[in-house]
């Protein structure tokens, strides 16, 4: 029997594919519910978008996403964990609002926390664990692996499950967690009533405005699936279709020259091709945006972007959410619509392990 070596925490990421229905109604309003609509909401801490479309949608992309929306505003603070639990916050930001923070660190070696829709959630080494006094669960890697224990402390603000818990939380924040941590803060509203109750501290301000490309010259390639491979249910012929479009995608997020119609690199330096060996060229746009965003905001642009390009236009949108392991590895989301279809999509969703 070959013994299996021992398990890392750097362990690489994996990578689903589906293929499905945007589930769109007549008046091409996105659902609440059903993939790939659930997938989307479960982004947590994002902190890139990228949209990529054929050049020809540029100018109803740029109408409909940046002179139409309010771009995406966030803050970096400096502020005590008890900050969260003050009347004002909770009634404001937490129950009714769309509050997202995130304290600077790593889940498997800092003390982090962190709030998205109204859970506050705690990671924490065993002393301050036991020094909170606060109920928990442990948490990442299991066995002998150089690293101390971890637990996970949660409290649901929003829907508090008594005045007993929520007074044990707040001794905790006053005796324990006293300390001021530098946290990101976004808040969804366009009002920005959540970022004026944490003005006495001071909190520094960003905007994430759209970074344009425009008429990016690429190998003409079709972002789709043959129709005969959905048909006959060709599994690897799937995901084949899938890791090529995917890399193409990627690389032009990137900027990379290996897209260029014109790329001619010496092929002992680089071997890759377009995907289909395509042999034209075509321009293509992308608008992106960077900084510290909630799902709302990703929400907001898929079903903007599907509703500014023409039906038959193929359309990617993709998301990259912040790192907090110790590999340094976000998860992402990646839908595409594919060309000369309307209500489907192919969904790429990477994520890493703890």
């Amino acid at each position: 029997m070959i013994p299996q070596p021992p398990a890392s925490i750097y362990r690489s990421s994996t990578c689903s594919v589906t293929y499905g229905s945007l589930g769109q109604d007549g008046d091409r309003k996105a659902p609440q519910t059903g993939r790939p609509w659930t997938a989307i909401a479960a982004q947590d801490f994002i902190h890139r978008i990228d949209l990529i479309a054929p050049q020809d949608c540029y100018a109803a992309l740029f109408q409909k996403l940046v002179m139409q929306q309010r771009q995406p505003v966030y803050a970096r603070v400096t502020m005590p964990l008890e900050q969260l639990l003050q009347a004002d916050f909770l009634s404001e930001c937490v129950r009714k609002g769309d509050a997202l923070l995130l304290s600077r660190g790593r889940t498997p070696t800092d003390n982090v926390f962190s709030l998205r829709k109204g859970i506050l959630r705690m990671y924490l080494d065993k002393e301050t664990f036991e020094r909170a006094g606060l109920p928990g669960k442990p948490y990442g890697s299991k066995g002998n692996r150089g690293l101390k224990p971890r637990w996970m402390v949660s409290h649901d603000l929003a829907n508090p499950p008594g005045k007993k818990a929520f007074d044990r939380l707040l001794y905790a924040c006053q005796r324990v967690f006293d300390k001021p941590l530098p946290w990101l803060f976004c808040d969804f509203d366009p009002a920005g009533s959540c970022l004026k109750r944490i003005g006495a501290h001071k909190p520094v301000i960003f905007t994430a405005n759209a970074a344009i490309m425009q008429s990016k010259q690429v190998s003409d390639v079709a972002p789709q699936v043959s129709a005969s491979v959905l048909a006959e249910g060709d599994r690897i012929s799937l995901e084949e279709t899938a890791t090529d479009l995917n890399e193409w995608l990627s690389l032009i997020r990137l900027q990379s020259p290996r897209v260029a119609a014109d790329d001619d690199i010496d092929p002992f330096l680089s071997r890759y091709n377009a995907p289909g060996g395509a042999d034209g060229q075509t321009k293509v746009c992308s608008l992106s945006w960077q900084g510290f965003m909630a799902a709302s905001w990703l929400r907001v642009v898929v079903a903007g972007a599907l509703e500014a390009c023409s039906p038959q236009q193929w359309i990617s949108i993709s998301a990259t959410t912040l790192s907090t392991n110790v590999a340094g590895l976000g998860s992402e989301v990646t839908l595409l619509r594919p060309l000369g279809v309307a209500d489907e999509y192919l969904m790429w969703e990477t994520s890493s392990s703890e």
